[in-house]
Protein backbone atom coordinates (compact mmCIF):
# COMPACT_ATOMS: atom_id res chain seq x y z
CA UNK A 1 0.00 0.00 0.00
CA UNK A 2 1.36 3.40 -1.04
CA UNK A 3 0.65 6.77 0.54
CA UNK A 4 -1.13 8.05 -2.57
CA UNK A 5 -3.77 5.28 -2.24
CA UNK A 6 -5.08 6.98 0.91
CA UNK A 7 -6.41 9.82 -1.25
CA UNK A 8 -8.95 7.60 -3.06
CA UNK A 9 -11.80 8.02 -0.52
CA UNK A 10 -11.53 11.80 -0.89
CA UNK A 11 -11.69 12.08 -4.67
CA UNK A 12 -15.00 13.94 -4.63
CA UNK A 13 -13.98 16.73 -2.22
CA UNK A 14 -10.66 16.99 -4.06
CA UNK A 15 -12.39 17.38 -7.43
CA UNK A 16 -14.72 20.00 -5.95
CA UNK A 17 -11.72 21.85 -4.48
CA UNK A 18 -9.92 21.80 -7.85
CA UNK A 19 -13.01 23.05 -9.69
CA UNK A 20 -13.30 25.93 -7.24
CA UNK A 21 -9.59 26.61 -7.70
CA UNK A 22 -10.14 26.75 -11.49
CA UNK A 23 -12.90 29.34 -10.93
CA UNK A 24 -10.43 31.46 -8.96
CA UNK A 25 -7.83 30.99 -11.70
CA UNK A 26 -10.31 31.92 -14.45
CA UNK A 27 -11.20 35.16 -12.66
CA UNK A 28 -7.51 35.94 -12.17
CA UNK A 29 -6.82 35.37 -15.90
CA UNK A 30 -9.80 37.46 -17.03
CA UNK A 31 -9.12 40.39 -14.71
CA UNK A 32 -6.21 41.95 -16.75
CA UNK A 33 -8.33 41.84 -19.94
CA UNK A 34 -11.26 43.50 -18.16
CA UNK A 35 -8.89 46.14 -16.78
CA UNK A 36 -7.57 46.76 -20.30
CA UNK A 37 -11.14 47.18 -21.53
CA UNK A 38 -11.92 49.64 -18.72
CA UNK A 39 -8.78 51.67 -19.55
CA UNK A 40 -9.23 51.70 -23.34
CA UNK A 41 -13.04 52.10 -23.45
CA UNK A 42 -13.81 53.82 -20.18
CA UNK A 43 -10.95 55.83 -18.69
CA UNK A 44 -9.22 57.18 -21.83
CA UNK A 45 -12.46 58.20 -23.65
CA UNK A 46 -13.96 59.26 -20.27
CA UNK A 47 -17.05 57.05 -20.72
CA UNK A 48 -18.45 56.60 -17.20
CA UNK A 49 -21.12 54.15 -18.38
CA UNK A 50 -18.52 51.69 -19.65
CA UNK A 51 -16.42 52.29 -16.54
CA UNK A 52 -19.37 51.53 -14.26
CA UNK A 53 -20.60 48.51 -16.24
CA UNK A 54 -17.28 46.73 -16.49
CA UNK A 55 -16.34 47.82 -12.97
CA UNK A 56 -19.44 46.05 -11.63
CA UNK A 57 -18.62 42.96 -13.70
CA UNK A 58 -15.08 42.93 -12.26
CA UNK A 59 -16.46 43.33 -8.73
CA UNK A 60 -18.94 40.45 -9.19
CA UNK A 61 -16.18 38.22 -10.54
CA UNK A 62 -14.01 39.16 -7.56
CA UNK A 63 -16.81 38.16 -5.18
CA UNK A 64 -17.22 34.85 -7.01
CA UNK A 65 -13.46 34.28 -6.72
CA UNK A 66 -13.56 35.14 -3.01
CA UNK A 67 -16.44 32.72 -2.34
CA UNK A 68 -14.68 30.01 -4.38
CA UNK A 69 -11.48 30.51 -2.40
CA UNK A 70 -13.23 30.23 0.96
CA UNK A 71 -15.13 27.09 -0.09
CA UNK A 72 -12.01 25.63 -1.66
CA UNK A 73 -10.15 26.04 1.66
CA UNK A 74 -12.97 24.22 3.45
CA UNK A 75 -12.79 21.17 1.15
CA UNK A 76 -8.98 21.24 0.97
CA UNK A 77 -8.59 21.32 4.76
CA UNK A 78 -11.12 18.51 5.20
CA UNK A 79 -9.41 16.24 2.65
CA UNK A 80 -5.95 16.98 4.11
CA UNK A 81 -6.95 16.30 7.72
CA UNK A 82 -8.83 13.08 6.91
CA UNK A 83 -5.92 11.93 4.73
CA UNK A 84 -3.48 12.54 7.61
CA UNK A 85 -5.76 10.70 10.06
CA UNK A 86 -5.96 7.65 7.79
CA UNK A 87 -2.19 7.47 7.28
CA UNK A 88 -1.46 7.78 11.02
CA UNK A 89 -4.01 5.06 11.77
CA UNK A 90 -2.56 2.70 9.16
CA UNK A 91 1.03 3.46 10.17
CA UNK A 92 0.23 2.69 13.81
CA UNK A 93 -1.50 -0.54 12.80
CA UNK A 94 1.42 -1.47 10.55
CA UNK A 95 4.03 -0.89 13.25
CA UNK A 96 2.06 -3.08 15.66
CA UNK A 97 1.89 -5.86 13.08
CA UNK A 98 5.60 -5.82 12.25
CA UNK A 99 7.73 -8.56 13.70
CA UNK A 100 9.74 -7.70 16.78
CA UNK A 101 12.99 -8.15 14.84
CA UNK A 102 11.84 -5.69 12.16
CA UNK A 103 10.83 -3.11 14.76
CA UNK A 104 14.29 -3.40 16.32
CA UNK A 105 15.85 -2.24 13.03
CA UNK A 106 14.40 1.23 13.63
CA UNK A 107 14.84 3.60 16.52
CA UNK A 108 11.73 4.55 18.46
CA UNK A 109 12.37 8.21 17.61
CA UNK A 110 12.31 7.37 13.89
CA UNK A 111 8.85 5.81 14.19
CA UNK A 112 7.64 8.80 16.22
CA UNK A 113 8.94 11.27 13.61
CA UNK A 114 7.23 9.33 10.83
CA UNK A 115 3.93 9.23 12.72
CA UNK A 116 4.04 12.94 13.51
CA UNK A 117 6.30 15.21 11.47
CA UNK A 118 6.28 13.15 8.25
CA UNK A 119 2.50 12.71 8.25
CA UNK A 120 2.08 16.44 8.91
CA UNK A 121 4.27 17.23 5.88
CA UNK A 122 2.04 15.06 3.65
CA UNK A 123 -1.10 16.48 5.19
CA UNK A 124 0.08 20.00 4.43
CA UNK A 125 1.01 19.13 0.85
CA UNK A 126 -2.48 17.77 0.17
CA UNK A 127 -3.97 21.04 1.40
CA UNK A 128 -1.44 23.03 -0.61
CA UNK A 129 -2.09 20.94 -3.74
CA UNK A 130 -5.82 21.61 -3.56
CA UNK A 131 -5.36 25.26 -2.69
CA UNK A 132 -2.38 26.77 -4.55
CA UNK A 133 0.13 24.16 -5.70
CA UNK A 134 -1.54 23.48 -9.06
CA UNK A 135 -2.90 26.98 -9.37
CA UNK A 136 0.60 28.52 -9.52
CA UNK A 137 1.91 26.51 -12.53
CA UNK A 138 -1.45 26.86 -14.31
CA UNK A 139 -1.28 30.59 -13.77
CA UNK A 140 2.20 30.65 -15.31
CA UNK A 141 1.04 28.58 -18.31
CA UNK A 142 -2.29 30.23 -19.05
CA UNK A 143 -1.06 33.66 -18.02
CA UNK A 144 1.56 33.36 -20.77
CA UNK A 145 -1.10 32.16 -23.24
CA UNK A 146 -3.39 35.10 -22.38
CA UNK A 147 -0.49 37.53 -22.73
CA UNK A 148 0.26 35.98 -26.12
CA UNK A 149 -3.37 36.54 -27.17
CA UNK A 150 -3.28 40.19 -26.07
CA UNK A 151 0.05 41.02 -27.81
CA UNK A 152 2.17 38.19 -29.16
CA UNK A 153 5.21 40.37 -29.82
CA UNK A 154 5.49 41.49 -26.17
CA UNK A 155 4.53 38.04 -24.85
CA UNK A 156 7.51 36.50 -26.66
CA UNK A 157 9.69 37.86 -23.87
CA UNK A 158 7.85 35.60 -21.41
CA UNK A 159 7.74 32.65 -23.82
CA UNK A 160 11.54 32.69 -24.18
CA UNK A 161 12.37 33.16 -20.47
CA UNK A 162 9.89 30.84 -18.74
CA UNK A 163 11.32 27.51 -20.11
CA UNK A 164 14.73 28.48 -18.67
CA UNK A 165 13.10 29.12 -15.30
CA UNK A 166 11.23 25.78 -15.45
CA UNK A 167 14.53 23.92 -16.01
CA UNK A 168 15.99 25.71 -12.98
CA UNK A 169 12.95 24.73 -10.87
CA UNK A 170 13.26 21.04 -11.84
CA UNK A 171 16.91 21.06 -10.76
CA UNK A 172 15.97 22.81 -7.52
CA UNK A 173 13.32 20.19 -6.72
CA UNK A 174 15.74 17.28 -7.17
CA UNK A 175 18.42 18.92 -5.05
CA UNK A 176 15.96 20.05 -2.38
CA UNK A 177 14.56 16.50 -2.02
CA UNK A 178 18.04 15.21 -1.12
CA UNK A 179 18.58 18.03 1.35
CA UNK A 180 15.28 17.45 3.11
CA UNK A 181 15.85 13.69 3.35
CA UNK A 182 19.02 14.49 5.30
CA UNK A 183 17.11 17.03 7.39
CA UNK A 184 14.46 14.45 8.38
CA UNK A 185 17.16 12.00 9.49
CA UNK A 186 18.77 14.71 11.61
CA UNK A 187 15.34 15.38 13.14
CA UNK A 188 15.16 11.66 14.04
CA UNK A 189 18.46 12.04 15.91
CA UNK A 190 17.22 15.07 17.85
CA UNK A 191 14.03 13.25 18.84
CA UNK A 192 16.06 10.22 19.94
CA UNK A 193 18.29 12.28 22.24
CA UNK A 194 15.30 14.17 23.65
CA UNK A 195 13.45 10.90 24.32
CA UNK A 196 16.46 9.29 26.01
CA UNK A 197 17.04 12.40 28.10
CA UNK A 198 13.45 12.66 29.32
CA UNK A 199 13.24 8.93 30.07
CA UNK A 200 16.51 8.98 31.99
CA UNK A 201 16.10 12.34 33.74
CA UNK A 202 16.19 10.72 37.20
CA UNK A 203 19.50 9.02 36.40
CA UNK A 204 20.89 12.21 34.86
CA UNK A 205 20.08 14.12 38.02
CA UNK A 206 21.48 11.39 40.25
CA UNK A 207 24.78 11.33 38.34
CA UNK A 208 24.71 15.10 37.80
CA UNK A 209 25.43 14.71 34.10
CA UNK A 210 23.67 17.87 32.92
CA UNK A 211 26.74 19.22 31.15
CA UNK A 212 27.39 15.99 29.24
CA UNK A 213 23.74 15.71 28.17
CA UNK A 214 23.64 19.35 27.08
CA UNK A 215 26.73 18.81 24.93
CA UNK A 216 25.21 15.66 23.46
CA UNK A 217 22.00 17.49 22.59
CA UNK A 218 23.93 20.52 21.37
CA UNK A 219 25.77 18.34 18.84
CA UNK A 220 22.66 16.79 17.25
CA UNK A 221 20.80 20.10 17.46
CA UNK A 222 23.68 21.81 15.63
CA UNK A 223 23.57 19.11 12.93
CA UNK A 224 19.83 19.72 12.51
CA UNK A 225 20.40 23.47 12.36
CA UNK A 226 23.12 23.09 9.71
CA UNK A 227 20.94 20.81 7.57
CA UNK A 228 17.98 23.17 7.91
CA UNK A 229 20.06 26.21 7.00
CA UNK A 230 21.57 24.45 4.00
CA UNK A 231 18.14 23.44 2.68
CA UNK A 232 16.41 26.76 3.33
CA UNK A 233 19.31 28.86 2.03
CA UNK A 234 19.26 26.87 -1.18
CA UNK A 235 15.53 27.53 -1.56
CA UNK A 236 15.91 31.18 -0.51
CA UNK A 237 18.59 31.75 -3.14
CA UNK A 238 16.40 30.21 -5.84
CA UNK A 239 13.34 32.39 -5.16
CA UNK A 240 14.98 35.83 -5.48
CA UNK A 241 16.96 34.62 -8.52
CA UNK A 242 13.76 33.69 -10.36
CA UNK A 243 12.07 36.93 -9.30
CA UNK A 244 15.07 38.88 -10.59
CA UNK A 245 14.81 37.20 -14.01
CA UNK A 246 11.07 37.87 -14.21
CA UNK A 247 11.49 41.51 -13.17
CA UNK A 248 13.98 41.91 -16.02
CA UNK A 249 11.31 40.49 -18.34
CA UNK A 250 8.74 43.01 -17.08
CA UNK A 251 11.20 45.88 -17.58
CA UNK A 252 11.79 44.65 -21.15
CA UNK A 253 8.01 44.48 -21.70
CA UNK A 254 7.69 48.11 -20.56
CA UNK A 255 10.65 49.16 -22.74
CA UNK A 256 9.37 47.53 -25.93
CA UNK A 257 5.75 48.26 -24.98
CA UNK A 258 6.49 51.98 -25.00
CA UNK A 259 7.86 51.67 -28.54
CA UNK A 260 4.81 49.62 -29.60
CA UNK A 261 2.54 52.26 -28.04
CA UNK A 262 4.27 55.16 -29.80
CA UNK A 263 4.23 53.26 -33.12
CA UNK A 264 0.50 52.61 -32.73
CA UNK A 265 0.90 48.81 -32.76
CA UNK A 266 -0.76 48.46 -29.35
CA UNK A 267 -2.80 50.52 -26.93
CA UNK A 268 -2.42 51.48 -23.27
CA UNK A 269 -4.90 48.89 -22.00
CA UNK A 270 -3.09 46.02 -23.70
CA UNK A 271 0.25 47.18 -22.32
CA UNK A 272 -1.25 47.31 -18.81
CA UNK A 273 -2.73 43.82 -19.32
CA UNK A 274 0.64 42.41 -20.45
CA UNK A 275 2.40 43.97 -17.44
CA UNK A 276 -0.38 42.66 -15.19
CA UNK A 277 0.07 39.13 -16.54
CA UNK A 278 3.83 39.48 -16.10
CA UNK A 279 3.36 40.54 -12.47
CA UNK A 280 0.99 37.63 -11.77
CA UNK A 281 3.35 35.17 -13.46
CA UNK A 282 6.22 36.56 -11.37
CA UNK A 283 4.23 36.10 -8.16
CA UNK A 284 3.27 32.55 -9.20
CA UNK A 285 6.90 31.66 -9.93
CA UNK A 286 7.95 33.11 -6.57
CA UNK A 287 5.26 30.97 -4.96
CA UNK A 288 6.54 27.94 -6.87
CA UNK A 289 9.87 28.05 -5.03
CA UNK A 290 8.05 27.60 -1.72
CA UNK A 291 5.77 24.97 -3.25
CA UNK A 292 8.87 23.10 -4.45
CA UNK A 293 10.30 23.28 -0.92
CA UNK A 294 7.07 21.84 0.50
CA UNK A 295 6.95 19.10 -2.16
CA UNK A 296 10.61 18.25 -1.54
CA UNK A 297 9.98 17.82 2.19
CA UNK A 298 6.82 15.87 1.42
CA UNK A 299 8.73 13.65 -1.04
CA UNK A 300 11.25 12.79 1.68
CA UNK A 301 8.41 12.12 4.15
CA UNK A 302 6.51 10.10 1.54
CA UNK A 303 9.52 7.83 1.00
CA UNK A 304 9.99 7.31 4.75
CA UNK A 305 6.32 6.43 5.29
CA UNK A 306 6.21 4.15 2.24
CA UNK A 307 9.27 2.38 3.63
CA UNK A 308 7.23 1.34 6.68
CA UNK A 309 4.00 0.62 4.78
CA UNK A 310 5.83 -1.64 2.30
CA UNK A 311 7.26 -3.86 5.05
CA UNK A 312 5.81 -7.32 5.46
CA UNK A 313 3.58 -7.98 8.43
CA UNK A 314 4.73 -10.56 10.92
CA UNK A 315 4.30 -14.00 9.39
CA UNK A 316 1.63 -15.98 11.15
CA UNK A 317 0.04 -19.39 10.97
CA UNK A 318 -3.35 -19.36 9.21
CA UNK A 319 -6.13 -18.23 11.53
CA UNK A 320 -8.11 -21.29 10.48
CA UNK A 321 -5.39 -23.53 11.97
CA UNK A 322 -7.07 -25.37 14.85
CA UNK A 323 -4.29 -25.44 17.42
CA UNK A 324 -5.08 -24.89 21.08
CA UNK A 325 -2.68 -24.63 24.01
CA UNK A 326 -4.22 -26.67 26.81
CA UNK A 327 -1.29 -28.02 28.83
CA UNK A 328 1.74 -25.73 28.50
CA UNK A 329 4.43 -28.26 27.64
CA UNK A 330 7.55 -26.54 26.25
CA UNK A 331 10.25 -28.17 24.10
CA UNK A 332 13.43 -26.80 22.57
CA UNK A 333 14.86 -29.11 19.88
CA UNK A 334 18.40 -28.27 18.64
CA UNK A 335 17.39 -24.63 18.80
CA UNK A 336 19.77 -21.89 17.71
CA UNK A 337 19.15 -18.18 17.24
CA UNK A 338 21.18 -15.30 15.88
CA UNK A 339 20.04 -11.69 16.19
CA UNK A 340 19.87 -9.67 12.94
CA UNK A 341 23.18 -8.13 11.85
CA UNK A 342 25.14 -10.24 14.34
CA UNK A 343 27.99 -12.60 13.46
CA UNK A 344 27.46 -15.09 16.29
CA UNK A 345 24.58 -17.12 17.70
CA UNK A 346 22.96 -15.89 20.90
CA UNK A 347 22.04 -19.50 21.72
CA UNK A 348 23.35 -22.70 20.09
CA UNK A 349 21.82 -26.18 19.89
CA UNK A 350 19.61 -25.81 22.95
CA UNK A 351 17.69 -28.94 23.93
CA UNK A 352 15.33 -29.24 26.89
CA UNK A 353 11.76 -30.12 27.71
CA UNK A 354 9.47 -28.69 30.37
CA UNK A 355 6.46 -30.72 31.43
CA UNK A 356 3.10 -29.01 32.00
CA UNK A 357 2.82 -27.15 35.33
CA UNK A 358 6.50 -27.59 36.10
CA UNK A 359 8.59 -24.75 37.52
CA UNK A 360 11.96 -24.30 35.81
CA UNK A 361 14.63 -21.79 36.77
CA UNK A 362 17.07 -20.55 34.14
CA UNK A 363 20.34 -19.14 35.41
CA UNK A 364 23.56 -17.97 33.83
CA UNK A 365 25.83 -14.99 33.40
CA UNK A 366 24.77 -11.82 31.58
CA UNK A 367 24.65 -12.49 27.84
CA UNK A 368 24.35 -16.26 28.23
CA UNK A 369 21.05 -16.36 26.29
CA UNK A 370 18.43 -16.50 29.04
CA UNK A 371 16.20 -13.71 27.71
CA UNK A 372 16.67 -14.97 24.16
CA UNK A 373 15.07 -18.28 25.14
CA UNK A 374 12.12 -16.41 26.64
CA UNK A 375 11.64 -14.33 23.48
CA UNK A 376 11.49 -17.43 21.26
CA UNK A 377 8.58 -18.95 23.21
CA UNK A 378 5.94 -16.27 22.35
CA UNK A 379 7.67 -15.94 18.95
CA UNK A 380 8.91 -12.40 19.41
CA UNK A 381 11.80 -13.81 17.39
CA UNK A 382 11.84 -16.98 15.31
CA UNK A 383 14.51 -19.62 15.83
CA UNK A 384 17.29 -19.55 13.25
CA UNK A 385 17.69 -23.34 13.46
CA UNK A 386 15.79 -26.09 15.21
CA UNK A 387 12.33 -25.84 16.71
CA UNK A 388 10.43 -24.45 19.68
CA UNK A 389 7.32 -26.47 20.48
CA UNK A 390 4.37 -25.97 22.78
CA UNK A 391 2.14 -28.95 23.47
CA UNK A 392 4.01 -30.78 20.72
CA UNK A 393 3.30 -28.17 18.03
CA UNK A 394 5.92 -25.90 16.45
CA UNK A 395 5.18 -22.33 17.58
CA UNK A 396 5.42 -21.31 13.89
CA UNK A 397 2.26 -23.35 13.29
CA UNK A 398 0.28 -21.73 16.11
CA UNK A 399 -1.65 -18.52 15.31
CA UNK A 400 0.01 -15.68 17.22
CA UNK A 401 -3.23 -14.73 19.00
CA UNK A 402 -3.76 -18.25 20.34
CA UNK A 403 -0.07 -18.50 21.28
CA UNK A 404 0.36 -15.18 23.05
CA UNK A 405 -3.03 -15.06 24.77
CA UNK A 406 -1.99 -18.20 26.68
CA UNK A 407 1.35 -16.72 27.80
CA UNK A 408 1.96 -14.32 30.65
CA UNK A 409 5.24 -12.52 30.00
CA UNK A 410 6.95 -10.24 32.52
CA UNK A 411 10.13 -8.74 30.99
CA UNK A 412 13.27 -7.60 32.81
CA UNK A 413 12.25 -3.95 32.64
CA UNK A 414 8.76 -3.50 34.04
CA UNK A 415 6.78 -1.37 31.62
CA UNK A 416 3.65 0.33 32.95
CA UNK A 417 1.33 2.62 31.01
CA UNK A 418 0.01 6.03 31.99
CA UNK A 419 -3.36 5.38 33.64
CA UNK A 420 -4.75 3.89 36.83
CA UNK A 421 -3.49 0.77 38.61
CA UNK A 422 -6.78 -0.93 37.70
CA UNK A 423 -6.26 -0.13 34.00
CA UNK A 424 -2.67 -1.41 34.07
CA UNK A 425 -3.70 -4.78 35.53
CA UNK A 426 -6.75 -4.97 33.27
CA UNK A 427 -4.42 -4.45 30.30
CA UNK A 428 -3.38 -8.10 30.75
CA UNK A 429 -6.97 -9.29 30.22
CA UNK A 430 -9.55 -6.78 29.02
CA UNK A 431 -12.37 -9.14 30.03
CA UNK A 432 -11.25 -9.57 33.66
CA UNK A 433 -13.73 -8.75 36.43
CA UNK A 434 -12.86 -6.63 39.46
CA UNK A 435 -12.73 -9.82 41.54
CA UNK A 436 -10.11 -11.27 39.18
CA UNK A 437 -8.10 -8.04 39.28
CA UNK A 438 -8.10 -8.12 43.10
CA UNK A 439 -7.14 -11.82 43.08
CA UNK A 440 -4.20 -11.17 40.73
CA UNK A 441 -3.06 -8.24 42.88
CA UNK A 442 -3.18 -10.37 46.03
CA UNK A 443 -1.26 -13.23 44.40
CA UNK A 444 1.35 -10.76 43.12
CA UNK A 445 1.77 -9.46 46.71
CA UNK A 446 0.83 -5.90 45.67
CA UNK A 447 -2.75 -5.74 47.04
CA UNK A 448 -1.93 -4.23 50.44
CA UNK A 449 0.34 -1.66 48.81
CA UNK A 450 -2.44 -0.64 46.41
CA UNK A 451 -4.89 -0.17 49.29
CA UNK A 452 -2.35 2.07 51.05
CA UNK A 453 -2.60 4.58 48.19
CA UNK A 454 -5.26 7.30 48.70
CA UNK A 455 -7.24 6.23 45.62
CA UNK A 456 -6.53 2.50 45.79
CA UNK A 457 -6.97 0.80 42.41
CA UNK A 458 -7.89 4.18 40.89
CA UNK A 459 -4.47 5.64 41.72
CA UNK A 460 -2.99 7.15 38.58
CA UNK A 461 0.44 5.84 37.60
CA UNK A 462 2.87 8.29 36.02
CA UNK A 463 4.61 7.59 32.73
CA UNK A 464 6.37 4.19 32.93
CA UNK A 465 5.41 4.01 36.62
CA UNK A 466 7.76 6.82 37.63
CA UNK A 467 5.94 7.30 40.95
CA UNK A 468 6.40 3.66 41.99
CA UNK A 469 9.38 1.77 43.39
CA UNK A 470 11.13 -0.97 41.42
CA UNK A 471 9.53 -3.71 43.50
CA UNK A 472 6.07 -2.19 43.16
CA UNK A 473 6.43 -1.99 39.38
CA UNK A 474 7.59 -5.61 39.22
CA UNK A 475 4.66 -6.86 41.27
CA UNK A 476 2.13 -4.86 39.22
CA UNK A 477 3.64 -6.33 36.05
CA UNK A 478 3.29 -9.82 37.53
CA UNK A 479 -0.34 -9.09 38.49
CA UNK A 480 -0.97 -8.02 34.89
CA UNK A 481 0.40 -11.40 33.71
CA UNK A 482 -1.51 -13.43 36.31
CA UNK A 483 -4.87 -11.89 35.44
CA UNK A 484 -4.54 -13.58 32.02
CA UNK A 485 -4.78 -17.00 33.71
CA UNK A 486 -1.90 -18.12 31.47
CA UNK A 487 -0.91 -21.66 30.60
CA UNK A 488 2.73 -20.52 30.47
CA UNK A 489 4.18 -17.85 32.77
CA UNK A 490 7.55 -16.31 31.92
CA UNK A 491 9.25 -14.24 34.63
CA UNK A 492 12.43 -12.64 33.26
CA UNK A 493 14.34 -11.70 36.41
CA UNK A 494 11.06 -10.12 37.54
CA UNK A 495 11.58 -10.66 41.24
CA UNK A 496 15.04 -9.08 41.49
CA UNK A 497 13.72 -6.09 43.46
CA UNK A 498 11.74 -8.22 45.93
CA UNK A 499 12.92 -9.30 49.33
CA UNK A 500 13.16 -13.06 49.96
CA UNK A 501 9.96 -13.28 52.03
CA UNK A 502 7.83 -11.40 49.48
CA UNK A 503 9.32 -13.50 46.69
CA UNK A 504 8.55 -16.70 48.64
CA UNK A 505 4.91 -15.68 49.10
CA UNK A 506 4.66 -14.71 45.44
CA UNK A 507 5.97 -18.03 44.15
CA UNK A 508 3.74 -19.89 46.61
CA UNK A 509 0.66 -18.01 45.31
CA UNK A 510 1.57 -18.80 41.70
CA UNK A 511 1.40 -22.54 42.49
CA UNK A 512 -2.41 -22.41 42.42
CA UNK A 513 -2.34 -21.28 38.80
CA UNK A 514 -2.36 -24.26 36.47
CA UNK A 515 0.55 -23.00 34.42
CA UNK A 516 4.07 -23.92 33.43
CA UNK A 517 6.46 -21.47 35.10
CA UNK A 518 9.83 -20.45 33.67
CA UNK A 519 11.76 -17.99 35.78
CA UNK A 520 15.05 -16.32 34.97
CA UNK A 521 16.86 -15.51 38.18
CA UNK A 522 20.27 -14.70 39.56
CA UNK A 523 19.34 -15.96 43.03
CA UNK A 524 20.27 -19.51 43.94
CA UNK A 525 17.72 -19.27 46.78
CA UNK A 526 15.02 -18.85 44.13
CA UNK A 527 16.43 -21.39 41.67
CA UNK A 528 16.66 -24.25 44.17
CA UNK A 529 12.90 -24.09 44.80
CA UNK A 530 12.24 -24.95 41.13
CA UNK A 531 11.49 -28.50 39.93
CA UNK A 532 14.73 -28.28 37.98
CA UNK A 533 17.30 -25.76 36.84
CA UNK A 534 18.76 -24.95 33.43
CA UNK A 535 22.28 -23.51 33.48
CA UNK A 536 23.43 -21.49 30.46
CA UNK A 537 26.90 -20.25 29.58
CA UNK A 538 27.81 -18.28 26.43
CA UNK A 539 24.67 -19.39 24.61
CA UNK A 540 25.01 -23.08 25.44
CA UNK A 541 23.08 -25.29 27.85
CA UNK A 542 25.91 -26.58 30.02
CA UNK A 543 23.93 -28.32 32.76
CA UNK A 544 20.41 -29.07 33.92
CA UNK A 545 18.86 -30.85 36.88
CA UNK A 546 17.71 -30.23 40.42
CA UNK A 547 19.60 -28.03 42.84
CA UNK A 548 21.13 -31.06 44.55
CA UNK A 549 22.15 -32.67 41.26
CA UNK A 550 23.84 -29.55 39.94
CA UNK A 551 25.48 -28.96 43.29
CA UNK A 552 27.20 -32.31 42.90
CA UNK A 553 27.79 -32.46 39.14
CA UNK A 554 28.29 -28.92 37.77
CA UNK A 555 31.50 -27.05 38.46
CA UNK A 556 30.05 -23.78 37.13
CA UNK A 557 26.98 -24.12 39.38
CA UNK A 558 29.26 -24.76 42.34
CA UNK A 559 31.16 -21.53 41.58
CA UNK A 560 27.91 -19.55 41.41
CA UNK A 561 26.76 -21.14 44.65
CA UNK A 562 30.05 -20.34 46.40
CA UNK A 563 30.03 -16.73 45.20
CA UNK A 564 26.48 -16.18 46.47
CA UNK A 565 27.20 -17.92 49.77
CA UNK A 566 30.22 -15.61 50.20
CA UNK A 567 28.04 -12.59 49.56
CA UNK A 568 25.52 -13.77 52.14
CA UNK A 569 28.30 -14.18 54.70
CA UNK A 570 29.56 -10.66 54.00
CA UNK A 571 26.01 -9.29 54.12
CA UNK A 572 25.30 -10.92 57.46
CA UNK A 573 28.68 -9.97 58.94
Amino acid sequence: MKVVSFLKPYRKPMIIAWLLMLIELTVELLSPILMAKIIDEGIIPKDSRVLLTWGIVLLILSLISFASGITNSFFAAGAGQHFGYDIRKELFRKIQNLSYSTINEFSTSSFITRLTNDVTQLQNIVFMSLRIAFRAPLLVLFGTVMAFIVNWRLALIFVLSIPVIVVILIFVMKKATQLFQTLQKRLDHVNRIMRENLQGIRLIKAFYQFTFERERFKKVNKNLQDSSLKAFRFIEFTGPSILFLMNICIVLVLWFGQKELLAGHTNAGDLVAIVNYGTRITMALGMLTWIIMAFSRAKASNDRINEVLSMEDEKDAPISTKVFINEGKIEFENTSFRYPNQTFDAIRNINFSVAPKQTVAIIGATGSGKTTIFQLIPRLFNATKGKVKIDGVDVLDIPSKELRMKIGYVPQESHLFTGTIRENILWGNREASMEEIVEAAKDAQIYDTILSFPNGFDTVIGQKGVNLSGGQKQRLSIARALVRKPKILLLDDSTSALDLETERKLLKSIEKYECTLLIITQKITTAKKADYIILLDEGKLVASGTHKELQKESELYQKILCSQDAKEVLTNA
